[in-house]
């Protein structure tokens, strides 16, 4: 009997909090990370989904579901459920900074002062470099670069070989929040394919599956 592969798929956003009621985020939709989830799902993989703060949801109730609204416990579901998992894709848009320790007001909101409000950022862990340095030589990781059109391949391509994934997806920045998608996947054996032009999301998870299955079974 053949073994059911385990895909881990991270989605969404991060919310770093500033006070109680304010955050510091950014556009991302979860989209692309969803859509990769119910098609995972429906060619048999087992799917682990962590959803960062979005509305949306997948539709494929074989897909296990965890939330995180912060990098910190994104790492926490990473640590629990990647040395169990056969591929990785890190889709998320994880936070680059956080305010930094001691600048939030946990007692509940900041009020507004006309002497403004200043805050100070720590740069949040490096979540895929923290999974490359962990992963067995059986699992496969795969990245995101979401990078200006100009520089988007050369910025992946460092990406790759800086974080030893085994893949890279490259998409330039029009792709976050957008229902479309036209990318390039990079490999670490020098490997090359883009996308058949602009797609919808929905259509580029059946491609990108396909990618990663491909490169399963060599």
């Amino acid at each position: 009997m053949k073994t059911q592969k385990r895909i881990l798929i991270t989605a969404g956003p991060t919310h770093e909090p500033i006070d109680q009621v304010r955050y510091i985020g950014n556009r991302s939709s979860g989209q692309l990370g969803i859509a990769l989830a119910d098609e995972a799902a429906r060619r048999g993989w087992a799917v682990t989904l962590a959803l960062g703060p979005t509305h949306r949801l997948p539709s494929d109730s074989r897909v296990r579901l965890l939330r995180f609204q912060t990098t910190a416990e994104l790492q926490h579901v990473l640590a629990d459920n990647f040395p169990n998992s056969d591929v990785l894709v890190m889709a998320a848009a994880v936070a680059d900074f956080r305010p930094a320790k001691g600048t939030l007001d946990a007692s509940g909101k900041a009020r507004r002062t006309e002497a403004g409000l200043t805050l100070q950022l720590e740069p949040t862990p490096d979540l895929l470099a923290g999974c490359s340095k962990g992963k067995k030589a059986s699992q496969v990781l795969i990245g995101f670069a979401l990078e200006p059109s100009e520089r988007l391949l050369e910025s992946a391509r460092a990406k790759l070989d800086r974080k030893a994934l085994d893949m890279i997806v490259a998409n330039p920045l029009e792709t976050m929040d957008a229902g479309t998608i036209e990318a390039t996947v990079l490999d670490r054996r020098g490997g090359s394919r883009s996308t058949p032009g602009t797609m919808a999301k929905s259509e580029f998870s059946g491609w990108l599956m396909s990618v990663i299955e491909a490169w399963e079974i060599r």
